[in-house]
């Protein structure tokens, strides 16, 4: 197989990965805190033994690691609503909405980079509502704390890849990774009393199962899926990328209509508004190459 194959593959793997965090997300019993404060335990365990990743640690200075230690925060804070969503209504509800995050880096990125709104991004953020107005009109009303959590994730996950983008060639990316799922595995340490009080007890202790699937969260589709991603730019192109990366919420809400059902819990207009939203960030990267 040529390079150039091999890094499609690496890529699609990665994506599909990607997806099925979402599923995990549903199979893992214990309550979203404890997931993702597993899952970054794990995760940064894992990183450290990586080639490389401690001397990068070492060659970082202060304000970096305070800077990444934010970015941190927000990236639990993020994963912390993302599974809560899926476990508030279900996958693709959850997919779906999440597919928004494009819309709102639109208005953020420029606020982190001081940087003018870019028009056509404005024009698809438009196009974005109806898409919303769909979802929240035609799922069952059950799932409303669990779309407002999706919501709330897409913002944050705005946030953070602006945030990211600023910093990314400071350091090696597994470094950098590492130093931010670390700090907020203790945001969430310290958050974690006041969290139970009050979304409910949950405990910390995952059952076998839990744990199995959790190993897997954390190593298959944390770690190995971002290394995938991160060699297959070694031959495409980051827009190609950053397009390809768009099919994760398809992924996803394929395998949870194969693995849960979801087709039967689910009508038509969300389907409509699903797709108006999974349009628009596909238009996104072929709009901006185009006019920038």
């Amino acid at each position: 197989m040529n390079p150039v194959n091999k890094a499609y593959l690496q890529l699609h793997t990665a994506v599909l990965l990607f997806g099925f965090t979402a599923i995990l997300g549903r199979l893992i019993q214990i309550s979203e805190l404890p997931m993702v404060w597993w899952r970054l335990l794990i995760t940064c365990a894992s990183l450290l033994l990586l080639p490389g990743v401690v001397k990068a640690l070492r060659a970082m200075s202060r304000q970096l690691i305070w800077r990444l230690a934010g970015i941190g925060i927000v990236v639990a804070a993020h994963w912390v609503m993302f599974f809560g969503a899926v476990k508030y209504s279900n996958v693709s509800v959850t997919l779906g909405v999440m597919a928004t995050t494009s819309f709102f880096t639109a208005f953020v990125e420029p606020l982190v980079k001081k940087t003018r709104i870019r028009w056509y991004e404005v024009a698809l953020g438009i196009f974005v509502v109806p898409g919303m107005y769909m979802i929240f009109r035609f799922t069952n009303d059950g799932y409303i704390v669990g779309i407002l959590m999706a919501l709330v994730s897409a913002i944050l996950a705005a946030f953070f890849s602006s945030l990211n983008a600023l910093i990314v060639n400071e350091s090696s990316p597994m470094a950098i990774t590492f130093v931010e799922l670390g700090s907020g595995w203790v945001f969430l340490s310290l958050i974690a009393p006041f969290y139970g009080e009050i979304f409910g007890n949950s405990t910390f202790i995952p059952s076998s199962p839990d744990l199995f699937w959790l190993v897997i969260l954390a190593l298959v589709c944390t770690t190995f899926a971002y290394v995938l991603a991160l060699n297959c730019l070694k031959h495409i192109s980051a827009f190609t990328s950053n397009l390809t990366l768009n099919l994760e919420p398809i992924y996803g809400i394929i395998m949870a209509w194969l693995i849960f059902q979801e087709n039967e819990e689910l009508n038509s207009g969300f389907y409509i508004g699903a797709a108006i939203i999974l349009l628009t960030i596909f238009i996104h990267p072929l709009l901006k190459r185009n006019f920038e």
